[in-house]
């Protein structure tokens, strides 16, 4: 039996509202230094703003999957976009630091009921056999977050300021609502009367999904060392300026959005989704060594940081298809606590990442992306036994 038409307007608003998420938190990274100065507070207190979006993304995430799988996602497809956008206008009109902090706790909130909301639709919407491919063009939107969204926010906000950046998050966010209001019109297919009232939250947490959560920490932890670490490593190792980033970061990011895609397409073409995960993430630990020991050229290092977050990104919608491979009574559960997993493995990364080149230098962080990249490939085998 052929396989149906993928939901392409579903697809295309999820991928916006996956944009619309991630730029709400990476374009602040341009202005922190404006915003200490606007705020009247210090820059290490301005990169905790960070720190706070992703506590927030994280317990929401967690709260939001197991409500979506009683009351439907509609509710949060539709509120949350316009939570995200209203807490930017209020980052925008904020005038004191503990007032902004709010608002990104808030806008936190937010994105991570909508990431939860929008990749669990989209894999009820599809059939397993082609998940991959749907959920790799959705994530791709944070993928084009990195490559578009921070260039062109560090492009407007020198005419418009920080404040301006986040008014056009907030258009972005209210955008992307609307497109799933329109995309979310026709009802996912009626499940059976046997649906329990409750979430079964025994059926959530087996075995193998505890040790794909568990994979899922190892692989945003590598993420977060890479997209954390690799602009200032370039600075420290070859002098590069701000403008000069502007290229390699470039790179990297086409790295990812191009992972991404693939990784859509061999979860649906291989045989063995856990299997492919595991070999991305092999390569990730090959390439993780010489990424931070090795400083033989800037070519050389930015060919290593595409490889690796190439490598990493195909894993990626690997391991989000096998995740949601799940009874659909669970799955916003399953893939709510997903999020929250991540979350977890970021702030970890950048905080013994932290202190790992505090103690060793950029050398600190190579072993430690190795082992984690190979423990990622250990739990993913292990699941995939027990699959």
């Amino acid at each position: 039996m052929p396989p149906q038409a993928l939901p392409w307007a579903l697809i295309g608003s999820a991928c916006l509202a996956m944009f619309a998420i991630s730029a709400s938190g990476t374009t602040r990274a341009p202005f922190l230094l404006e915003m200490a100065r606007d705020l009247s507070t210090s820059l290490a207190l301005t990169a905790n703003l960070m720190a706070i979006n992703a506590v927030t993304w994280g317990v929401a995430s967690l709260l939001v999957g197991p409500v979506s799988d009683r009351i439907g996602r509609r509710p949060f497809l539709l509120g949350a976009p316009l939570l995200l956008g209203l807490s930017s206008v209020g980052i925008a009109g904020a005038q004191t630091f503990p007032g902004v902090a709010a608002w990104v706790a808030v806008a936190g909130a937010a994105a991570g009921a909508i990431s939860t909301a929008v990749v669990t639709e989209v894999s009820s919407r599809v059939e397993d056999r082609q998940r991959g491919r749907a959920l790799g063009w959705a994530l791709s939107g944070q993928s084009l977050a990195l490559l578009l969204g921070v260039p062109l926010a560090a492009w407007v906000g020198a005419a418009i300021g920080w404040r301006g950046v986040n008014l056009c998050v907030a258009a972005v966010a209210l955008a992307a609502g609307l497109t799933l209001l329109l995309a979310t019109r026709r009802p996912v297919a009626a499940r059976g009367r046997g649906q329990p009232s409750t979430t079964d939250y025994r059926a959530a947490m087996s075995p193998r999904v505890l040790r794909l959560l568990a994979t899922g920490v190892t692989e945003r932890s590598c993420y977060a060392l890479a997209v954390t670490f690799f602009a200032t490593f370039l600075q420290s190792a070859y002098g590069l300026s701000l403008a000069g980033l502007a290229l390699p970061l470039a790179v990297f990011a086409l790295g990812n959005i191009l992972g991404t895609l693939l990784g859509g397409q061999l979860a649906d073409r291989l045989p063995n989704r856990l299997l492919t995960y595991a070999g991305a993430m092999l390569a990730a630990a090959g390439i993780a060594l010489p990424l931070f020991l090795w400083h033989g050229s800037l070519v050389a290092s930015v060919v290593l940081g595409f490889g690796f977050v190439l490598a990493i990104s195909v894993a990626r919608p690997c391991l989000m298809a096998a995740l949601s491979n799940v009874p659909e009574e669970v799955r916003g559960t399953v893939l709510g606590l997903n999020v929250t997993s991540a979350s977890m493995g970021w702030l970890g990364a950048t905080a013994l990442g932290g202190l790992a080149m505090a103690e060793f230098g950029f050398a600190g962080l190579a072993p430690m992306a190795a082992v984690l990249s190979a423990a990622g490939a250990w739990l993913a085998l292990s699941a995939a036994r027990r699959g």
